[in-house]
């Protein structure tokens, strides 16, 4: 499995970008997929998920209401609309897969999907 994330660029304040993660193989839909994003100094956490088996969707507190995860299966794609951006959003945004499903509780475990992307740089400037 190979995934290669794109959409990352400098943007200003209360601007928005969209990412996107093509996800390689004929099996997209059997995936979990989820975004992280480390910052500059920090370690990688949770953005948001989108669960395979019922389609559900969860969020950080952080970017709840301004992010919204979703997925093409016809595309083998997977997306993550970033409005409203902050200063503090500026990292590297990296997509993640897990075959199967997983429980709500599992989702934001990084240790949980063992595909991952090679990221995209978001930079927003105030």
């Amino acid at each position: 499995v190979q995934l290669q994330a794109s959409g990352g660029g400098l943007v200003e304040a209360g601007g928005s970008l969209r990412l996107s993660c093509t996800v390689s193989g004929r099996t997209f839909g059997a995936y979990t997929m989820a975004w992280f994003r480390q910052a500059p100094g920090k370690e990688r956490v949770f953005v948001a998920a989108t669960r395979r088996s019922d389609g559900r969707t969860t969020y950080s507190d952080s970017v709840k209401g301004r992010f919204t995860i979703s997925r093409d299966n016809a595309e083998t794609a997977v997306y993550l609309q970033m409005n409203n951006l902050k200063p503090e959003d500026t990292a590297v945004y990296y997509c993640a897969a897990h075959m199967g499903t997983l429980i709500i509780s599992a989702l934001a475990g990084d240790r949980h999907y063992p595909y991952w992307g090679q990221g995209t740089l978001v930079t927003v400037s105030s």
